[in-house]
């Protein structure tokens, strides 16, 4: 039997995910609870899940989900940390509120949360914050003894996170027909964001042109594309790329966006492409249409050879990085000396988000920071 881990004074882990139908008939209320507040008609919503009707209305990101939990509840059997693991989501079920609900009435007192976002912003750290608060307000409602939660760092730069990633560009561009091969180019892909948004991402100090949000992205593709050429011996040209872009039309959003950079590198004469998905934990609906359907379309179209790399999803590195997350944390709040791992330049970030970090569109309480209402 393996060492036990000491996990004190945490006594379970949260598993925070965005959700997704799992049915036709899950689409337009999942896309209300989506969008609540924002006044969309129905109608609308029914145009904006035209994506997942194509996948039959099913998002893989619930299954996805479920294979992650499945290997984080055995790398930590298998490394003797007894902590157990629980699953909420944003807009779907299994819902926060109910999980939490759950937690508390298991007794769970001290909740670590890791959310599949990597990265600094309002919506990747912030919301899912908010979200947090907002379970929590409704428990407390019920008069529920609430417990203490606090939420694992950002990830985007653990090795545990950037070598499976580099694995797939690898696989990827080994996929590609050897005449091309040597010559194609890395679209390091994420989800686009409003420029005013990235801006304000991270702490205050990081605020500024493009904020913390692009400053990790551009640290985790020049880590794959470092990595990338010491595997391969080829120097494969890069750029950082946006998907997924919604909302109105004259704001600005973070540019340029995969397809129309598939057009400029085919009109520049590059003779190949990998799409590296580095913004995204798994291979959820956005991957599935934007990369694999829209964009592979549009380069067909060129007669541009592309190929799509793997995201992390529920590789078993991925998941011993997050017991050493989980580990570096109760160490941080037992007292106990730990030295973060990470990558590269930027080094871990923060534990608590501090005030100010990615500032949400208008005030409303954040669980798990500075300002938490809930110390």
């Amino acid at each position: 039997m393996p060492d036990a881990l000491d996990a004190t004074p945490y006594d379970a882990l949260l598993l925070l995910s965005f959700g997704g139908p799992e049915g036709p008939d899950d689409v337009v209320p999942f896309l209300e609870n989506v969008t609540r507040g924002r006044g969309i008609p129905k109608e609308r919503l029914k145009e904006v899940g035209r994506h997942y009707f194509l996948f039959g209305g099913v998002s893989p990101i619930n299954d996805q989900n479920r294979a992650l939990l499945d290997a984080l509840r055995k790398d930590f059997a298998d490394h003797g940390l007894d902590l157990p693991v629980y699953w909420g989501n944003r807009n779907w079920a299994p819902y926060l509120t109910d999980t939490l609900r759950e937690m508390v009435a298991d007794g769970r007192r001290r909740i670590l949360v890791l959310a599949t976002s990597a990265y600094a912003s309002y919506s990747g750290c912030r919301q899912y914050r908010e979200n947090l608060a907002d379970s929590l307000a409704a428990l407390r409602a019920e008069g529920l003894d609430l417990p203490k939660v606090d939420k694992l760092r950002h990830y985007f730069n653990h090795p545990g996170f950037l070598e499976p990633m580099i694995d797939g560009v690898v696989a990827s561009l080994a996929d590609l027909p050897e005449d091309v091969r040597d010559g194609a180019h890395l679209a390091f892909s994420t989800h686009s964001i409003p420029i005013a948004a990235a801006d304000s991402s991270g702490p205050a100090e990081d605020h500024g042109d493009g904020g913390a949000y692009v400053k990790e992205h551009l640290e985790v593709a020049r880590l794959v594309a470092d990595a990338v050429r010491e595997r391969t011996g080829v120097d494969h040209p890069s750029q950082l790329v946006y998907q997924s872009r919604s909302g109105a039309p004259h704001i600005p959003w973070l540019e340029p966006d995969i397809c129309d950079h598939l057009e400029e590198r085919h009109a520049a004469g590059v003779p190949a492409v990998v799409m590296a998905p580095i913004g995204f934990v798994s291979d959820h609906m956005e991957v599935l249409y934007d990369l694999d359907t829209e964009a592979t379309a549009k380069a067909a179209e060129l007669g541009l050879p592309v190929r799509r790399s793997a995201t992390v999803g529920a590789d078993p590195r991925f998941a011993a990085a997050v017991r050493e997350l989980v580990l570096e944390r109760a160490a941080a709040e037992s007292g106990r000396q730990v030295t973060p791992c990470a990558l590269g330049a930027l080094g871990a970030s923060h534990n608590l988000c501090p005030v100010g970090c990615c500032p949400a569109r208008a005030p409303r309480p954040a669980a798990a920071g500075a300002d938490s209402p809930y110390a």
